[in-house]
């Protein structure tokens, strides 16, 4: 997935120096496959995938590392093949304005919130999307 929006394949090699010259670390490079076979101890069927699996080390403070989507914009701009996006806060026509509920404030003491216009979801980029909230 990640090697079609960088719109090109890299070798292991070449995907270990790319990460490392950005700053990134490769974790690990496996497959469905071999995680498996490691899990449980034995031979895995057909079933589990031998597409090669690159496990990036992302450091704490880059969230926008998490998702597919915001690996490649970074490594792409890094490559000079794209270029940064700006963003623009804006003042909504309206007030919108998001309760806490009093319970919450005591487990989740600080909360945001965003509103997104303009943007489409498939039900790929709403599983992306979801997915990245759900990431630690």
């Amino acid at each position: 997935v990640l090697f079609g929006k960088l719109g090109r394949s890299y070798t292991e090699d070449e995907f270990t120096d790319l990460c490392f010259a950005y700053g990134l670390e490769l974790d690990e490079i496996t497959s469905e496959q071999e995680q498996v076979s490691r899990e449980r101890g034995e031979t895995v069927g057909a079933d589990k995938s031998t597409e090669t699996i690159f496990k990036v080390e992302v450091p704490a403070n880059r969230y926008d590392l998490l998702c597919a989507e915001g690996l490649t914009r970074a490594l792409l701009i890094f490559q000079n093949k794209s270029v940064a996006p700006e963003y623009q806060k804006t003042q909504p026509m309206k007030a919108i304005q998001m309760k806490v509920h009093e319970s919450t404030q005591q487990v989740r003491p600080f909360v945001v919130c965003a509103v997104l216009r303009d943007v489409t979801f498939d039900e790929r980029r709403y599983a992306s999307f979801i997915d990245l909230q759900d990431k630690p």
